[in-house]
């Protein structure tokens, strides 16, 4: 221990010691001044104005200020591929040269969803459940069915559609639905002014028959039809049901 003494009172120790104060000074200032260096002390710019933008055109805006960017994205019907919705930080913030900016975009490609099962759902229904998925509804087809406004099938680019398929957000589809009558009705034609060939076609093409011919006729050729039974305000009459006519030459 009288060594350790004797030691710190030497012209050694004293001058080991100043310099060991002096290289302390210098790392510090040499710290000091590396940090201010590095993280630019004092300076600063303002973030510009990127929202709004397509994302090429922000990116080309981001490297002429020397700003970095990272892209996230996501989807929006009907929205511009690109565009830039979000950014942070916010335009006119100070920020540090190099500084990372934050850009939400809308993204180039649909995401897909599962279609869901509406078959047998009310039109109400199953268009409230395919808005939700992001989904249009393109077209309705009504065909011959008792259950009237009620999905029968689901068609996407002329092919049905099976519960579980993947399809692309925003995609159109086409819905078949039941008319409310059955599948062996028609509705009642309008007859009236009709010539008796004309009238018979009409019924033809219907699937009716010509039922009982009566009134005033003079030349079957030029008669007209002014009254028919059933009339058309009974709407839906099954297939191969008579229409009585009734004609006239004046």
């Amino acid at each position: 221990m009288s060594k350790l003494f004797l030691y710190l009172k030497t012209d050694v120790f004293r001058k080991n010691l100043i310099y060991a104060f002096i290289a302390i000074i210098i790392l510090f200032f040499i710290i000091y001044f590396g940090l201010k260096v590095y993280t630019k002390h004092g300076e600063s710019q303002e973030v510009p104005v990127l929202k709004g933008l397509h994302i090429t055109e922000a990116i080309s805006i981001l490297d002429k200020v020397g700003l970095e960017y990272q892209i996230d994205s996501i989807y929006q019907l009907d929205a511009q591929p690109g565009l830039v919705i979000e950014q942070d930080p916010e335009a006119s913030s100070l920020v540090k040269g190099g500084r990372t900016i934050y850009l939400t975009i809308i993204t180039q490609t649909a995401p897909e969803v599962e279609f869901p099962n509406i078959i047998e759902k009310n039109l109400i229904e199953a268009t409230a459940i395919i808005k939700n998925l992001s989904l249009k509804v393109g077209d309705t087809i009504y065909i011959n069915d008792i259950a009237k406004d009620v999905i029968l099938d689901v068609k996407f680019a002329g092919q049905s559609i099976r519960p579980g398929r993947k399809i692309s957000k925003g995609s159109a589809i086409t819905l078949v639905l039941g008319n409310g009558r059955g599948a062996n009705e028609v509705d009642v034609p309008i007859l009236l002014n009709l010539s008796l060939s004309e009238a018979k076609f009409a019924l033809q093409g219907l699937g009716l028959t010509l039922g009982n011919i009566s009134g005033t006729i003079t030349d079957s050729l030029t008669a007209k039809v002014i009254a028919q039974s059933p009339d058309s305000t009974s709407r839906i009459v099954p297939i191969g049901t008579p229409i009585n006519l009734t004609l006239s030459n004046y």
